[in-house]
This record gives structure tokens, sequence and C-alpha cells, in this order.
């Protein structure tokens, strides 16, 4: 069909989840060194138009909202030559410690929940 297949879509929202949190100094390596998990909760994705081999795109991610123990995290997909949007998608996750016990993230680490709380503000305005 030429079309990338629709379980793509969300290996790269993945992708773009992890550079986002490294481009903001909490990369998974870092945090998990640390003794912090962010498992995926649920994820959704709704397709606009479609992605064919060769297209090149760009992903966008935002902290959609905050709460202390639950982080939601929103996808916009767009076609690097022509701006068409190609799909809109969101990841929820939960903060845990090694065990897989949810924790409060202010209580594990103040400065990255102060940054997730000033990114999650920044997007509700």
């Amino acid at each position: 069909m030429g079309i990338i297949h629709h379980s793509n879509t969300i290996r790269w929202m993945e992708e773009a989840r992890i550079d986002f949190l490294e481009q903001i100094g909490w990369g998974y390596k870092k945090l998990e060194d640390d003794g912090l998990m962010i498992p995926v909760t649920e994820v959704s994705c709704r397709y606009k138009s479609p992605v064919r081999f060769g297209d090149t795109v760009r992903i966008s991610v935002r902290v959609s909202a905050y709460q202390g123990v639950r982080l939601t995290i929103d996808y916009r997909i767009t076609d690097l030559s022509t701006g068409r949007l190609r799909a809109i998608g969101r990841s929820g996750h939960c903060f845990c410690n090694r065990e897989g016990r949810p924790i409060r993230l202010k209580k594990f680490s103040e400065e990255f929940d102060r940054l997730l709380s000033v990114l999650a503000s920044a997007e509700a305005d």
C-alpha cells in the first residue's frame, strides 16, 4: 500500500518522548539509575492522514497534564515538507519506584517535579 504500518506511529511517539526527556535533562537512564520508572499506563493515537514510505515527519511533544504521580504527554505528528497533520497522540504514565509501587515525584526529586509542573501549567495557559 505504500503506507507505514500504524504501529510505527506509537513507536515514534516513544522515541520522541525519550528524546524529550533527554532534552529537559531527565533521560530514562538517569531516572532508572536513580530508581525511578515511568511506565506507560495508556496510549492513544488518531490518524489524520497517511504517512507514506519516504515521508519525513516532525513529532512535537508537550506535557499536557501532571498531577505528581501521573503524567500525560501529547504528540503532534506533521509532515516535515508540507506541514500537514498526520496524527495526534497521547500517552499516560505514572511514576514508580524500582519495586513498581507508585510514588509522588516530589518525594523523589523536587527539581523534576517543579519542572513538570511548570511545563504542564505553560500548556494550560
